[in-house]
């Protein structure tokens, strides 16, 4: 006789095993560092794929570029006379002709063109770096507003479990009759703005992962998706003079306004090419009678004297003096971003220094000492209540402070152009 098994437990081990397969299991992500975060976002942000079919398009434009002209092919049959007298030879006057012809482009105007379409795609290229440079800069500041957001979430609930460690003492005490009733009733109503800091914090940690998600076109529910990485400050920091060698050697947007001024040397180069005369040559053969066939020449030069393309060649004159200026621009503005940027991270590092050498162990022993002497009738409550404020606020401002640190050091990658403070 074979045992059955009990069938709640059938139906437990089918749950167990479909909750393992459950979409929610399939869809449970880990937590992503900023380098799998870029790579996401990276192959999957539409604007960046948008800018990448871009730059496919001005490839195209070199092939047209580079293009001959066509050759011309003409086909007649003239002289027909259907009044002919001799009604068995209506095509004996016929004059049949086939010509052929080709514009011959002097001046190198095909490499040119060419030359000019590689130095469009160039810029191009630059220019989808340049979008990708100021997209990475949005993507990093909302990562490091998630990870502040979670540190001061996590920083509100420790907040709130000591003070309900704190509640649970003053109510043995009020038990014994050490403080007095109204004080206790104090203590529960200052639990609320504790319970208002973790509630703010976890509706701003959701907000900055929504951020996050609209940037990675990902629709991930919030609650399955998470960030991971280093919330604090470097103390050391490289001499500026390094950041602003670097920008000039990678920041994509100067090398946009030094390759305009290239690219506009090229296309001068052109308008002074397509002032030239291109001749057409042509060839035909035909029918003549009483000449039974032939074979002709001819060359068609066009007389350029009124119009030798004087306004194209001035006018790519003055785009190259106005490329030089604008190149200009983008140098003095180069420096001043990193100027900028790293007087900003040099300021917020110059504020959290003393913080984590002094204020935040400061804070934590003057609310502890201030919080063990009231529980033994040594300090008032409004001592004790001022401390547990000072504590609070030198603890969210330290963590400000390091996200305004890890912005400003956002602003000076994208200053310079790439990572140069992780």
């Amino acid at each position: 006789m074979r045992l059955q098994p009990p069938r709640k437990s059938v139906r437990l081990c089918a749950g167990l095993v479909f909750a393992s397969f459950s979409p929610f299991h399939a869809l449970a992500q880990q937590p992503l560092t900023w380098q799998q975060l870029r790579a996401k976002f990276e192959t999957a942000n539409p604007t960046l794929r948008a800018g990448q079919l871009s730059i496919d398009e001005a490839r195209t434009m070199e092939i047209t570029a580079f293009l001959r002209p066509n050759p011309s092919l003409t086909t007649a049959l003239d002289q027909l006379n259907p009044f002919t007298p001799n009604p068995y030879r209506p095509l004996g006057s016929a004059f049949p002709l086939l010509s052929a012809s080709y514009l011959h482009e002097r001046g190198n105007k095909r490499e040119l063109r060419l030359e000019s379409a590689k130095k469009n795609t160039a810029i191009t290229v630059s220019q989808q770096e340049d979008l990708e440079r100021n997209l990475i800069f949005s993507l990093r500041n909302a990562f490091v507003m998630t990870l502040q957001q979670k540190a001061i979430l996590q920083v509100t609930k420790d907040n709130l479990a000591y003070y309900d460690r704190f509640l649970a003492v003053s109510q043995e005490r009020l038990k014994a009759g050490d403080i007095a009733q109204v004080d206790m009733m104090r203590l529960e109503l200052q639990r609320v703005q504790f319970e208002s800091d973790v509630q703010t914090a976890e509706v701003n940690v959701r907000t900055a992962k929504i951020q996050l998600l609209n940037l990675l076109n990902d629709r991930t529910p919030v609650e399955q998706f998470d960030v991971t990485g280093n919330f604090d400050f470097g103390e050391n920091l490289t001499p500026l003079e390094e950041f602003r060698q670097l920008a000039l050697a990678t920041r994509p947007d100067l090398r946009i306004a030094m390759q305009a001024v290239d690219k506009a040397r090229t296309d001068h180069d052109l308008a002074v090419a397509n002032g030239s005369t291109d001749p057409t040559f042509s060839v035909d053969s035909g029918r003549n009678p009483p000449i039974p066939a032939y074979v002709g020449f001819s060359m068609n030069i066009p007389l350029r004297i009124f119009d030798r393309n004087q306004g194209e060649k001035e006018r790519t004159a003055i785009d190259i003096r106005r490329n030089q200026r604008l190149e200009e621009v983008a140098k003095a503005q180069v420096f001043s971003d990193v100027d900028s940027s790293y007087a900003v991270l040099n300021s917020s590092l110059t504020l959290l220094r003393p913080y984590k050498q002094k204020y935040l162990d400061e804070a934590t022993r003057v609310r502890d000492t201030v919080a063990f002497a009231y529980q033994r009738g040594g300090a008032s409550l409004l001592d004790f209540l001022s401390a547990e404020n000072d504590y609070r606020s030198i603890r969210l401002n330290y963590l400000n402070l390091v996200g305004s640190y890890l912005t400003a050091a956002s602003q000076l990658n994208l200053a310079v152009g790439r990572e140069v403070i992780q």
